[in-house]
């Protein structure tokens, strides 16, 4: 048993990981992952998981992990395991998946993180997620967490790889083995995207990229000594694997952990952890987990109270569009509990650039440009067609050694505040995806990534529109889901996540977009009026007539990280999967 372990079982109060350390702080300037955690080894800081309820269940300073991961290591290379081999890891918030991960990282074999199962779609749907992806990254292994053993185990079996769960890892004989020398250059794991699964991508990225990109953080969000992390983020998805938990380890900085469905059943948890942190807090979420906050807080309750956010420096905000109106409905929510607007920090980026690309300076908050739709869809105006804007949010600076270009489609680039597709080329960059040289062809050019984001820069600032493969284009004219989508937002009873707006081909050959809207309401003749007033106002705003489907609640499929997919959801709607509401006449 580990001193931590021994402590629980004598009863004693456990005691978080120290916020401030002697050992003098480096930003990720290593030669590779294990070297990090090799020199955080060395300091007090580390990991803390909490239950549900925000209390501490498993305080894991870096020293444990890494003598845990030593460990595993030898297990691995017992087992047969070689340098460049896969261990595929179901990627649950916890000390085992930490410690497997870098276990497989010191035997010289390539850790693999998969998704936990979504409330969405059944084991069925999870089994053959599984099966696609171990088909894609052809590990050796797949290690799980026993609940998951018969999802999982059956995925294992049907791609014909061992299958094993945590704890009978554990159980397994570590014997003396001497450990391979990974270089800089070296793959130290792939990255699946939260997007399709259909055909996946695995995202190679090396020590070198890795450590790059984790300096990067730490220069970007200038990290101090008093600051310590919080994350509720899955350890899956780029931004909770490489941002909430690499990086910690990299730039040695103590964080506290909420697993990512004990913050879906109490999100407030995750604001009480922050407000016990006597440091100063770094926390990142997409849009929608303020969202969620901001709707928990009782327009009768005081949020000083319950909270203290005054020391919360960094209110990181990135992986899907960032919504300015939400944003602010978070600050006049918990205002009163001292948290101040200058401390959000939007940022962009991607798996393939292994996560950040820019990142806001620290203090200067969400800034706005309003751009008229025109400019965003690259048509003419109309004559009876009022003007109408969008605000777009500033997502910060290129991070430190990326370049970012903005080009037309034949990739000749565009000036400052023209709008188009995002490339970025640096240290951090992919080496492309596993075992798909086409795919990787068709996003790369001479270093470029081709990041599919459509966006602009103004004076150094880089601006984020929307996905370009999201556009809908009808009649010639370019239109953003998400500007139909807010536009139903609007209407009461809605909020983001309701609504997927995509293009189908109509019975008469036309392009025209689909709306599906997440209806609660079961009275019929309610339906039919919500129906025409949805009908009405996604004319109003783009001058179109779209086909509005009212659907049951949470029918709309999400990616693994938490976003709306657009794709999934139109293919669903069209091979019938989805069935929207009959209604009245």
């Amino acid at each position: 048993m580990t001193d931590t372990q021994n402590r629980a079982a004598a009863g004693e109060a456990l005691v978080p990981t120290a916020t401030e350390d002697a050992l003098p702080r480096r930003f990720s300037d290593f030669a590779t992952l294990g070297e990090a955690l090799d020199y955080a080894a060395t300091g007090t800081r580390g990991l803390n998981f909490h239950d549900a309820r925000g209390t501490l269940t498993r305080p894991y300073p870096f020293r444990e992990m890494r003598e845990e991961a030593l460990a595993c290591a030898r297990r691995l290379i017992a087992a047969g395991i070689r340098p460049q081999d896969r261990v595929a890891l179901i990627a649950e918030t916890g000390s085992e998946f930490a410690a497997l991960f870098f276990g497989v990282v010191y035997a010289g074999a390539w850790p693999v993180p998969l998704p936990l199962p979504t409330s969405f779609g059944g084991s069925a749907s999870y089994i053959e997620q599984l099966r696609v992806q171990l088909a894609s990254c052809d590990p050796q292994m797949l290690l799980f967490p026993a609940e998951l053993s018969q999802m999982a185990g059956e995925a294992a079996r049907i791609a014909d790889v061992e299958g094993l769960d945590f704890t009978s890892f554990a159980a397994r004989p570590a014997p003396d083995a001497a450990l391979p020398r990974a270089g800089s250059e070296d793959i130290a794991y792939l990255q699946y995207s939260s997007g399709s699964t259909r055909f996946p991508h695995g995202v190679a990225i090396t020590h070198r990229a890795l450590l790059n990109n984790l300096q990067a953080h730490a220069f970007g969000m200038k990290l101090i000594e008093s600051d310590r992390c919080v994350s509720w983020l899955p350890w899956y998805h780029d931004m909770g694997l490489v941002g909430c938990f690499l990086s910690v380890v990299a730039n040695q900085v103590s964080t506290d952990y909420l697993k990512t469905e004990d913050f879906a059943r109490r999100p407030l948890a995750w604001l009480d952890l922050i407000s016990r942190n006597q440091g100063t807090s770094l926390s990142y979420s997409p849009t929608f987990g303020y969202d969620i906050c901001a709707r928990r807080m009782s327009s009768q309750t005081k949020a000083s109270d319950r909270f203290d956010l005054a020391r919360w420096r960094v209110a990181g905000n990135g992986a899907d569009m960032i919504r300015p109106d939400v944003m602010q409905s978070f600050v006049d929510a918990f205002a009163d509990a001292g948290f101040q607007a200058t401390a959000f920090l939007p940022s962009y980026g991607l798996a393939e650039a292994t996560l950040a690309v820019s990142i806001m300076p620290p203090g200067e908050g969400i800034r706005v440009e309003l751009v008229e739709e025109t400019q965003l869809s690259g048509s003419g105006m109309t004559e009876d067609r009022p003007q109408r804007y969008r605000a777009i949010v500033n997502c910060g600076r290129p991070v430190k050694d990326m370049a970012v270009e903005i080009r037309e489609e034949d990739g000749t680039p565009l000036p400052e505040r023209a709008i188009g597709k995002l490339w970025c080329r640096g240290p951090s960059v992919m080496e492309g995806y596993f075992r798909d040289p086409d795919a990787t062809a068709a996003c790369m050019t001479d270093g470029w990534l081709d990041t599919g984001d459509m966006g602009y820069l103004s004076d150094g600032y880089v601006y984020i529109v929307g996905r370009a493969k999201d556009m809908i284009i009808v009649n010639g004219r370019n239109h953003w889901p998400q500007d139909i989508e807010w536009a139903v937002e609007q209407l009461p009873g809605f909020k983001q996540g309701d609504i997927a707006a995509f293009a189908i081909t109509t019975p008469g050959g036309e392009e025209t977009p689909a709306v599906l809207v997440q209806c609660r309401t079961s009275d019929t003749s309610e339906r039919k009026r919500l129906h025409d007033e949805i009908r009405e106002r996604v004319r109003s705003v783009t001058g179109m007539n779209c086909v509005i489907e009212l659907i049951p609640p949470r029918t709309l499929p999400r990616t693994s990280s938490g976003k709306l997919s657009r794709a999934k959801a139109r293919n669903l709607y069209l091979a019938g999967e989805i069935k929207p509401y009959e209604l009245a006449a």
